[in-house]
């Protein structure tokens, strides 16, 4: 196979571990491929691709995941569903947008045997959004969603009408009863959910933070010390990139082979 270029989008870039992600499953697939990280806002979006249009595909993050829709060609039916993207692929009329976010939740949760009767979300971002559809394929059509600004909803409670699910907004509170709920997702950016840490949590219950530099958060690690099952984001990270690797690439992912690469580069961090 040619060698071929991929990379990473997104504003913070720097931190991103996805090229390790990547790299770790080319050396292992045998691809002499790249895998960069390409600092990338909204406005520069369009340019960036047209300037990278035989390449073999993107990942994205914050700020890029809706602006991923306005920038393709296509949309595939889990992205157009949630409303939002983290995957540019090419295709015959220009880019396709994609999804991994969603199996990404899915198969962290998988990892820890989780099947929820009660969901509670934290944020109302693009990570909130492929949280509704995944806990949804869990099947559970309704769910708690905490936040911090209710004036900021729209595109979620958007997503959840698409999906059929059922969505009550709260505030993001330490006495929220919405706090207890078997399953408890953050989608929340690095120490805003740290108040909660104080929270009284329990054995019966597991928690998500997207989270994982440094792990365990704050949250994770009094849910963990109650006794909680506690998942990390980077178990996230590491199942949407395989699935990336594979809509890229054609082949099966080694996932094994990007776990040690990911625990290599970032111990500790809950994979």
């Amino acid at each position: 196979m040619p060698r071929r270029c991929a990379a990473v989008l997104g504003r913070p870039i720097e931190h991103s571990l996805s090229p390790v992600l990547h790299r770790a499953a080319y050396a292992e697939l045998g691809l002499d491929w790249t895998y960069e990280a390409i600092d990338c806002g909204v406005a520069e979006l369009r340019g960036v691709l047209a300037e990278r249009a035989d390449w073999a595909g993107f990942s994205a993050t914050m700020p890029l995941k809706h602006a991923l829709l306005d920038a393709a060609a296509e949309v595939r039916s889990v992205a157009a569903a949630v409303g939002a993207a983290n995957t540019l692929l090419p295709g015959r009329r220009g880019w396709i947008a994609d999804n991994t976010d969603v199996a990404g939740i899915v198969a962290a949760l998988a990892e820890y045997a989780v099947a929820p009767d009660s969901v509670t979300v934290l944020g109302a971002g693009g990570t909130a959004q492929a949280a509704l559809a995944a806990v949804l394929a869990l099947g559970v059509d309704e769910v708690i969603v905490l936040v911090r600004d209710a004036g900021r909803t729209g595109a979620l409670m958007d997503t959840a009408e698409r999906l059929g699910t059922r969505v009550t907004l709260g505030a993001l509170d330490p006495a929220s009863a919405g706090l207890g709920a078997g399953l408890l997702i953050s989608t929340l950016p690095d120490g805003a959910a740290d108040p909660l840490a104080a929270r009284r949590w329990t054995a019966a219950q597991t928690v998500l933070d997207v989270v994982y530099s440094p792990w365990p958060t704050p949250l994770a690690a009094a849910a963990g010390a109650a006794g909680a099952k506690v998942v990390s984001g980077a178990l996230m990270l590491l199942h949407q990139a395989a699935v990336q690797v594979a809509l890229m690439t054609g082949a099966d992912a080694p996932l094994g082979a990007m776990r040690v690469a990911l625990e290599t580069a970032a111990p500790g961090c809950g994979v």
